[in-house]
């Protein structure tokens, strides 16, 4: 790939350009502290250069309180030391942070990068899960969630709510604003998936009111009330669901079949000897408690050459035929992009989503959770849209090599732009030989030993 054909590319999805976006949402929001010595702004913008970077640690990312580059890529003037950092940032309510997500995808609405992302019928497919992020047996807050042991003991934890745009043939995901599970003030139990959800469906409908989207999600969410709440806001949905906790769904199955009112379709790969089998039927009661609450239920075998076989299985609000059960299918695999591509990633690929940034007495731990999932958004773009970090990634090799790559040459040299560091990765870059300061001393040195 050419270093002409890596610039023609979106520019307001390049990094530096997300980054002021990200800037000017941030000047946007209430000052409430009297006389700061550090922008409210600044201090977000720094938390987000902390994830863009993937520095371990707040410590680590403090020995760059000096450097120049802060200034040109992220624009900040000022770093506050660690323990004001994570003092400012605590005090800042995590809603405050839902626009910027909204900010950027509308700019990826803009380039057309969603256009990819339509799927069946029209619709983007959303994957939603909980995941964990902090775990405590001593360090906690008014909002975490407790469990008991039966030893006694008691763990402190926060989780999110993850919500991306995923397609079963593109592997990079479009992350949407989180939901934060924790205790709001005043309560004394915790919260919980459901209950995110809920508040989740009904602000994502508050953003995006006309947006055609199919909700997918595991088998938790293969209940009544859920399945209400995803009609009342106008959601298709394809969920997760099994026999154990389904049985009278599956009885009902069982009687299709056997009166001979039950879609079957068998297909071979002839390519991967891999036969796919898929039995189908339209409008059973969900269970005996919702019998009013129709739906339909797609069961699916995958049989591997050697014999091995996977099962799956969903309910959804879209009327299953024999053209679209393999569409339905993929959709409903596709719900593991949200764990793969997503959760396995910020783990495991440089992000330290489990490290403990810092937790505070309010809301830092979901600050911080909130901007790492800013920056892994904006990562995702690159990765989907910005041909140099295409480049740069690729010569890289894997995913924390790239991150290594970029921390050495912005701590190495004066850069202008994340796209140089991209440039100097994907095409080289002059290495100056190294001159130690003390050299200019060092005649006078010899001198004064002389005399």
């Amino acid at each position: 790939m050419s270093q002409t054909a890596c610039r023609r590319q979106r520019r307001h999805l390049h990094f530096d350009a997300l980054i002021q976006l990200a800037r000017r949402r941030f000047e946007k929001l209430p000052e409430q502290r009297r006389c700061p010595d550090f922008a409210l702004d600044d201090t977000l913008i720094a938390g987000l250069a902390l994830f863009s970077l993937k520095d371990p640690s707040l410590l680590a990312f403090q020995r760059r309180a000096k450097d120049h580059n802060l200034r040109s890529v992220f624009g900040l003037q000022a770093i506050p030391s660690d323990t004001q950092m994570r003092t400012i940032l605590d005090s800042v309510d995590p809603v405050q942070l839902r626009p910027l997500f909204k900010d950027i995808f509308r700019e990826v609405q803009r380039g057309k990068v969603l256009e990819d992302y339509v799927y069946l019928d029209g619709c983007y497919l959303i994957a939603l899960d909980g995941v964990e992020f902090f775990n405590s047996k001593k360090i906690h807050c008014d909002h975490c969630m407790t469990r008991h042991h039966q030893n006694g003991e008691v763990s402190y934890y926060h989780q999110l709510l993850g919500a991306v745009v995923v397609h079963p043939d593109i592997r990079e995901v479009i992350p949407l604003a989180p939901e934060p599970i924790q205790r709001c003030d005043g309560q004394q139990k915790n919260d919980c998936e459901r209950n995110a959800a809920r508040r989740w469906l009904k602000q994502f409908r508050k953003d995006h009111p006309h947006l055609r989207v199919i909700i997918t999600e595991d088998a938790l969410s293969s209940n009544g009330p859920h399945i209400l709440d995803l009609k009342a806001g106008n959601f298709h949905f394809i969920l997760g669901v099994k026999p154990t906790d389904h049985a009278y769904l599956f009885k009902q199955i069982v009687q299709r079949v056997e009166a001979d009112e039950a879609g079957t379709l068998e297909v071979t790969d002839p390519a991967t000897g891999i036969r796919h089998s898929y039995l189908y039927v339209n409008a059973v009661s969900l269970n005996e408690a919702n019998k009013e609450i129709l739906v339909n239920v797609l069961l699916y075998m995958q049989i591997d050459p050697d014999g091995t076989c996977h099962e799956f299985s969903w309910v959804t609000d879209l009327e299953l035929t024999e053209v679209n059960v393999c569409a339905v299918m993929r959709a409903g695999r596709a719900r593991w992009r949200v764990e793969n591509e997503t959760f396995n990633t910020l783990k495991n690929q440089g992000y330290h989503f489990e490290h403990n940034y810092g937790h505070g007495c309010e809301n830092l731990a979901v600050v911080l959770a909130l901007l790492m999932m800013s920056a892994f958004l904006i990562d995702q773009i690159q990765q989907r849209c910005n041909k140099l970090f295409k480049a740069a990634h690729k010569k890289s090799g894997p995913k924390c090599a790239l991150w290594e790559a970029i921390r050495a040459l912005f701590f190495s040299f004066e850069v202008a732009s994340m796209q140089q560091i991209y440039e100097a990765i994907a095409f080289g870059y002059v290495r100056p030989m190294l001159q130690p300061l003390r050299e200019q001393t060092e005649p006078a040195t010899r001198a004064e030993d002389s005399s």
